[in-house]
């Protein structure tokens, strides 16, 4: 258990270095900078650690969207445009966390 949270946590940090390059390219606020990738720590988390019974990418997908509701709702109060490139990196990088830790584990679990 402890090494699927470590790679969850290593992983969904490595996320979180991606969705926040271009954010930080923008000169977005670091308040916008740290909370986009303490989300995908968690993510990261959640996904390596969850007993659901999905598909790795479909778990992926379900926690990134999860955790981004609520900084959602603050977020596209007064420009719910803004939501756009913020679902398309969520489906892009959930997907993909999943995805990677989905494809670790297997192979984990084959040693």
């Amino acid at each position: 258990m402890k090494n699927k949270i470590r790679w969850g946590i290593l992983c969904g940090g490595i996320a979180g270095v991606i969705d926040v390059i271009p954010m930080i390219l923008q000169n977005l606020t670091w308040d916008a900078n740290l909370g986009a990738f303490s989300m995908w720590v968690i993510v990261g988390f959640f996904v390596s650690t969850s007993a659901l019974q999905l598909n790795y990418v479909l778990k992926g997908l379900l926690y990134s969207f999860l955790t981004l509701v609520p900084s959602a709702f603050i977020i596209g109060w007064h420009n719910p445009m803004s939501l756009i490139p913020i679902f398309i990196m969520t489906i892009i990088l959930g997907s993909f966390l999943g995805f990677i830790l989905g494809k670790f584990f297997k192979i984990e679990n084959r040693k």
